[in-house]
């Protein structure tokens, strides 16, 4: 099977090849494809070298499917271009993710929905994904009525941009700004942009995605996104109101019974999900777990996940094994 990666030379792209190889994804040939910048550059990947090539060159090359982990405005121009010659194209920008032809995927939770007339597939925001592995069983149980999340997010989430800020302060340098403030011992209450109402992009997504991967739009959703000093992971402190009432035991059972979830939750001996845990990992993380005294039906939770990993290529790969799995390209 052919595979093009597009954005094959930044974070995403990078994690997306490790990952393809570790799952031994069925690659016949590898098409990396980057930005003008980069064409001519080897990739290596099963221990042979790929040179990177252009979007129409990939295009020309006609692969099955094309992973894009290169940019909403990228993903706009491109993407139809590829699914209109018959590739399948699995998008990690926001640019479809809430457009309503368009299939928003967590395989764990939605996969079944796709068919091979999906030519153009959303992988959701990395925030957004690991929320919703961990709320999606008891959505299913006790049907939530209201979330509200404060998230603690990577530099990572950010790009290479920010990763070379960090190092930069860490190391006494002067350098491009990826934030406009320093992040070394600091926290952002800003990822992406601001829009009308107050809120960021991220929080905003974080709202629509989980109610669109959910198919529930009567879920109430509220949201703060933080950046913090941190490379290899997301965390979220979630607080989940239900219309039902549930056992907390029952909680645990029902998350470790999950797939995809690596319950993490003994504050006896100060075990609780943390980065440093879930950094080069696909499992989303949850400890923490415990009822909301403050009012009914209502619960606690510590949620982790590797952001490039679970968080955009991992999902990604999943979606494409699913596709392959059911003959779906």
């Amino acid at each position: 099977m052919k595979i093009a990666v597009v954005g094959a030379t930044g974070l995403v792209g990078e994690v997306m090849l490790r990952v393809l190889e570790e799952r031994q994804f069925p690659v016949s040939e590898l098409i990396p494809v980057a930005s003008e910048r980069s064409i001519g550059k080897l990739i290596s990947f099963k221990g042979n070298d790929y040179k990177v090539v252009s979007m129409q060159n990939a295009i020309d090359m006609k692969p099955q499917l094309a992973l894009f982990s290169a940019g909403g405005s990228t993903s706009l121009e491109w993407a139809p271009k590829f699914a209109e010659a018959g590739i399948t194209v699995i998008d990690n920008s926001s640019a479809w993710r809430m457009d309503h032809s368009k299939q928003l995927v967590v395989p764990e939770i939605n996969a079944n929905t796709l068919t091979s007339d999906d030519k153009i597939i959303a992988n959701p925001n990395c925030s957004t994904i690991q929320m919703v592995v961990a709320l999606a069983p008891l959505h299913k149980k006790y049907k939530i009525k209201r979330i509200v999340v404060s998230t603690y997010q990577s530099i990572t989430g950010t790009g290479v941009k920010a990763v070379r800020q960090l190092e930069n302060e860490l190391a006494g340098v002067k350098g491009e700004m990826a934030y406009p403030y320093p992040i070394h011992q600091n926290a952002i209450p800003h990822c992406d942009v601001f829009e009308a109402n107050g809120y960021t992009k991220e929080e905003m997504k974080l709202v629509n995605e989980t109610q669109k991967i959910l198919d529930d739009r009567t879920i109430a959703v509220t949201a703060t996104a933080v950046r913090i000093p941190t490379a290899g992971g997301h965390s979220e402190a979630v607080n989940v109101e239900f219309e039902n009432d549930f056992n907390v035991q029952e909680i645990r059972q029902l998350l470790n019974e999950t797939s995809g979830i690596v319950v993490q939750d003994n504050v006896d001996v100060n075990t609780y999900p943390m980065p440093i845990y879930a950094n080069g990992k696909d499992d989303v993380f949850v400890g923490r777990i415990r009822r909301d005294t403050s009012q009914p039906n209502s619960l606690n939770l510590w949620i982790v996940s590797d952001n490039l990993r679970k968080g955009a290529a991992t999902n990604t790969i999943q979606i494409a094994e699913y596709l392959v799995a059911n003959n779906l390209v």
